[in-house]
């Protein structure tokens, strides 16, 4: 029930989204994210989470995406060693993320759990993501080395708008 309202959301937000762009592109092709699709963007964010601080709507809308779009070894069929890839953000330090990657064998029983500490000042904002075509999952990169940084199930709608919330996080952070 709630990956399904979650899914809704994901889907208004990202029609809303999609409207903004689009008219954002016919005035500037190429100029990238203007003021008014990013104040639009954080307010359908904020308004959504139902809060007043961007930075904790940016949180909160980035971990349900990556609740949404979770690799789960049910979608690896044909895979030798099935596991499930579950991620969470939360913040640190100043600057700072804190990415939680929990990976589960195929029985639930194998539980592995890494912690990576993501400074981000002095880090390029845009995060960027591969789909390959022959894959099952999609690539996030990592903003300081361009190292992978987490793997998602191949949605290339669902890349792209962790990669939109992600880099609207990593700018709110950056400011400090």
């Amino acid at each position: 029930m709630q990956l399904r309202l979650t899914r809704k959301l994901i889907g208004a937000v990202l029609l809303s989204s999609c409207l903004g762009m689009s008219a954002a592109f016919a005035g500037e092709l190429g100029a990238g994210l203007s003021s008014t699709e990013q104040s639009h963007y954080l307010a359908e964010l904020k308004r959504l989470y139902l809060t007043q601080d961007e930075r904790q709507a940016l949180l909160a809308h980035s971990n349900d995406l990556l609740k949404t779009y979770a690799l789960r070894a049910a979608y690896q069929v044909g895979q030798a060693q099935r596991q499930d890839r579950l991620y969470q953000l939360s913040l640190a330090g100043s600057g700072e993320l804190l990415l939680r990657e929990e990976v589960r064998g195929q029985n639930g029983t194998d539980i592995a759990v890494h912690n990576r500490l993501i400074s981000l000042f002095g880090a390029d904002p845009y995060v960027r993501y591969e789909c390959p075509a022959s894959g099952i999952s999609c690539v996030l990169h990592n903003p300081n080395d361009g190292s992978p940084l987490l793997s998602i199930v191949r949605d290339h709608k669902g890349a792209a708008e962790l990669a939109k919330a992600l880099s609207f996080l990593i700018r709110n952070l950056q400011k400090g």
